[in-house]
């Protein structure tokens, strides 16, 4: 008697397990959600901007920003589409634990954005003031004008 009790014991401790681990945000998810906001928030749209684009409830949106639900195949297409990336922008500077790989560094590399990244905390690019500061910085629409703000940012930061 004694043994059965001990099993549906153990048994139920292994479902709890199993229903927290589904439940848990995965890392992947979150990543994803996180660049959802990024792409967002540089764009300068609420929640409840991209939700009306995409049918969806303000609420919603944060959930997926948390990670918290996951995105499907056909969600992620068309918010690549409302946020005007490619789809594998979700997966940019993804860890190499998370299954970020040589490929998408190098990718970032060709369009000039792997300069100077090592020691560059991840925290820094989540801070409303970066993001204000690459909004402001996109909207100066003369390009010599932006090359001179970007050269004289670049002299004012101290040299590695």
């Amino acid at each position: 008697m004694i043994g059965a009790a001990a099993e549906v014991l153990m048994s139920n401790n292994e479902t709890v397990e199993r229903v927290e681990r589904e439940h848990r945000a995965s890392p992947i998810d979150v990543h994803v959600g996180t660049r959802v906001r990024l792409r967002r928030t540089l764009l300068g749209m609420s929640q409840e901007k991209l939700g009306e684009a995409l049918g969806l409830t303000f609420q919603q949106i944060q959930k997926y920003e948390r990670g918290v639900n996951r995105i499907g195949a056909s969600r992620l297409f068309d918010l690549a589409r409302v946020l005007d990336v490619p789809i594998g922008f979700f997966f940019d500077d993804m860890s190499p634990e998370l299954g970020g790989n040589a490929a998408t560094r190098s990718r970032a590399a060709a369009f000039g954005f792997a300069e100077g990244q090592e020691g560059f905390e991840d925290d820094t690019l989540h801070r409303r003031e970066t993001l204000e500061l690459v909004r402001a910085y996109y909207r100066i629409t003369d390009a010599s004008v932006r090359k001179r703000v970007f050269d004289l940012i670049k002299t004012l930061s101290p040299t590695e």
